[in-house]
Formats: C-alpha cells, sequence, structure tokens
C-alpha cells in the first residue's frame, strides 16, 4: 500500500535486488521532503542526515596538503560524498565507481537533490563498476584519496563478496592504488574493533573518528564512524609490528 506521503521515484531491479527512488514527507515534520533509496524494501540511504557522508570527504581532505588531487569515490548513493569533495579547489577530478548503472542514470536524470551541481561539474566522473573489484587488481593507476562507502559496515556487507575488503590481505591490495602521501576512507554504521586492527596491520598512520548526529527519525542519536589510512609521503609502507597494541592510534596534526 503507497502512502500519499510518499512519491516513487523509480522502482527498478538489480543485481542485488529491488532497488527504489522515492520522496518521503515527513509526517513528524510536514514541510520538509527527504529522497531515499531503498534496496529489497530496506532502508539504504537518505539525504535527510548526511553528516558522516559528507564528513568522509571533508576529514580526508583534511589528512592530504596536496592538490591537483585525483579522487576516486566508491558508491554515488544521493552523491553527498562526492560533492563534498567537488568543493575543494585542490581537486582535480573524482571518479566514482558506482555498481548500479541505474544510480548513475537518477543522478545523471536529475532525479536527486544534488544532480544539477554534480552534473554540472567537468572533474565528476562517475562509472559502473564495483569498487571492491577495482581495488583487488592490480593497479592500472593510482589516486590520492580513495573514499569506500557501499556498505552498512565492514560486518554487514551487501554481498559476501564485499568481505574480503575489510581484511587485511584486502586493505594491502587496496593499498597499492594510493599514491604517496594517499588516504583510503571508509564509512561504516558501527565502530568496528576488527576492521580498526587491520587497517592498523596495514597502514602505518590510522584515525578512528565518530560522528554523531541527531536522528530525527528515530528521535534519539546515532553514532556513524569513519575510519582513515593514511600512506607515507616517503620511506617505508609498512607500520612496525606494535606487540600488545590496542586502540587506533591518531594520526598526526
Amino acid at each position: 500500500m503507497t502512502s500519499p506521503n510518499i512519491e516513487i521515484l523509480a522502482h527498478e531491479e538489480s543485481p542485488l535486488g529491488a532497488l527504489c527512488l522515492r520522496r518521503r514527507r515527513l509526517l513528524s515534520e510536514p514541510d520538509t521532503v527527504v529522497t531515499e533509496i531503498t534496496l529489497n524494501h530496506e532502508f539504504l540511504m537518505s539525504s535527510h542526515h548526511t553528516a558522516s557522508e559528507r564528513a568522509l570527504a571533508t576529514e580526508a581532505l583534511d589528512l592530504h596538503h596536496g592538490t591537483e588531487l585525483q579522487v576516486l569515490v566508491g558508491g554515488l548513493g544521493l552523491g553527498y560524498t562526492a560533492c563534498e569533495v567537488l568543493a575543494s579547489n585542490r581537486v582535480k577530478r573524482v571518479g566514482v565507481a558506482e555498481m548500479l548503472p541505474q544510480v548513475i542514470d537518477w543522478m545523471r536524470g536529475g532525479l536527486v537533490p544534488l544532480s544539477t551541481a554534480l552534473n554540472a561539474d567537468t572533474r565528476f566522473d562517475p562509472l559502473v563498476c564495483d569498487v571492491y573489484a577495482l581495488l583487488s587488481e592490480p593497479p592500472q593507476r593510482q589516486f590520492d584519496l580513495i573514499l569506500i562507502d557501499v556498505d552498512h559496515s565492514p560486518a554487514e556487507t551487501l554481498t559476501g563478496r564485499n568481505a574480503g575488503f575489510y581484511t587485511e590481505a584486502g586493505l594491502e591490495r587496496a593499498r597499492e592504488h594510493l599514491a604517496p602521501g594517499g588516504v583510503l576512507g571508509v564509512w561504516s554504521c558501527a565502530e568496528n574493533s576488527a576492521f580498526a586492527g587491520a587497517l592498523r596491520r596495514t597502514f602505518a598512520e590510522v584515525r578512528a573518528t565518530p560522528v554523531t548526529f541527531r536522528n530525527r527519525h528515530a528521535g534519539e542519536e546515532q553514532t556513524d564512524w569513519l575510519y582513515f589510512g593514511r600512506m607515507p609521503a616517503t620511506g617505508k609502507d609498512r607500520p612496525e609490528t606494535r606487540g600488545g597494541a590496542s586502540g587506533v592510534p591518531r594520526l598526526s596534526p
């Protein structure tokens, strides 16, 4: 049964299941209309709460002081991470690997809030591609920033094939795609100590950042987590063994 508060913009089958793009007027805030994507009738993402998606971009940019940056974003979604990266004049190109062509079509067709801004930016380059498959192969080019926001968390992946990325071996393969001084950033809806440990064993410099916001849908605070690993600009690219180390060391300013 369709609610009068919901407008279905697109409903299509995908390799992952039924994919739906909709606009919804919030019952608790009648003047607020949000755009949402659902997968197999389960909530996937919303234009209402985007703080952590945007922070994935801004935090990574803060960790890299270079210019003419080449950026790879894994997962287009509603475009908030890509748009935040493009807000920096230090960025030369943003390639977006999105495995669902429908999501790119929605963006190109003007169906999502950031369509106009993204489509007008010549640095924005979306491509139908599985970012995890890309990062598992030998690199054809290297990036200054690689930002991943595809799965709910390292423990809750959209497909079982994605799980290998979050292991030490997967991160070592992904690291090869980073240029010297490059930064890998990963979004998660929950803290994950196993992934933090794998990241710490792969990168010499690691940061874990909680992003807490008021979830007005649920009426409570929610915390998403951002994980970052940075390559050294020069010198050895493996962390020293940290016998008995626990927790996630923070990058120096």
